[in-house]
């Protein structure tokens, strides 16, 4: 294995942008959900007359579907990532638009399918706003506590935010709006860090786990780890998510 200090110099320079994380590939494994979120969501967009992808990241997620409603849009609040959507969904003709979701800038009742994968927070008026009575929303959200024996390693306990994000205050904000819950399932899934770059690069990637990180500000943390790794010892974590399926009545 490198040095400690070559794995963290080539993660602190390594490519972060989008929703790409192949960089991980050798370094890092996370078990994937069930369901199959891209496979299920390749579905209803076939079948979709107009979709809008909330939060898409890259547009890595709706690129993977191998056919697109007749209207798609996209929003993407980060502005790299909304380049790198541009870049990749242009050229199937969707529309990728700069913008935050509290503030979807699109006419009431514009869309039948309403998607997003991992969203920052869920607007739940907005998409009830934006969707057609009738139409649906289709979602893979992350769950409470998702990642946090990782984040609690640099940051002690963090009780008050354990139930963020929780499924059942996601489902009754969602009804509180007018939504219909038709599906909640949730699943617990292992992660395993074999590198420290692995893990200075996930804590770039998401830098809402440990704000305001840095490699000097938590360099005895990342020594503790890496001299863990390097006995052959993985960093366990464990992500959480759940899918979650609602509809407007029509």
């Amino acid at each position: 294995m490198r040095t400690f200090e070559e794995l963290v110099s080539e993660a602190q320079t390594a490519d972060v942008s989008g929703w790409d994380f192949s960089w991980l590939d050798g370094r890092a494994t996370e078990q994937r959900p069930p369901w199959g979120y891209g496979r299920l969501l390749a579905q209803r967009l076939s079948t979709a007359h107009a979709a809008l992808d909330v939060d898409t990241g890259g547009g890595e997620v709706i690129d993977e579907a191998p056919l697109l409603p007749p209207r798609m849009a996209a929003t993407e609040a980060h502005l790299p990532n909304v380049a790198r959507a541009r870049h990749r969904l242009g050229p199937r003709s969707v529309d990728v638009v700069a913008a935050d979701p509290e503030h979807l800038p699109f006419a009431n009742g514009s869309f039948d399918l309403v998607s997003s994968r991992h969203p920052v927070r869920p607007q739940w008026s907005e998409i009830t706003r934006v969707l057609v009575p009738g139409g649906t929303y289709f979602a893979q959200h992350v769950g409470p506590a998702s990642a946090f024996e990782l984040i609690e390693f640099f940051l002690g306990p963090q009780l008050e935010n354990r139930r963020s994000r929780h499924p059942d205050t996601e489902v009754q904000d969602a009804e509180a709006t007018g939504l219909a819950l038709e599906t909640l399932r949730t699943v617990r899934c292992r992660m395993e860090f074999y590198d420290i770059g692995a893990v200075v690069w996930i804590l770039r990637k998401c830098p809402w786990w440990v704000p305001n990180f840095s490699v000097d500000d938590y360099r005895p943390q990342l020594q503790e780890i890496d001299a863990r790794l390097r006995r052959g010892d993985p960093f366990v974590a464990h992500s959480t998510r759940h899918l979650i399926v609602a509809r407007k009545p029509g």
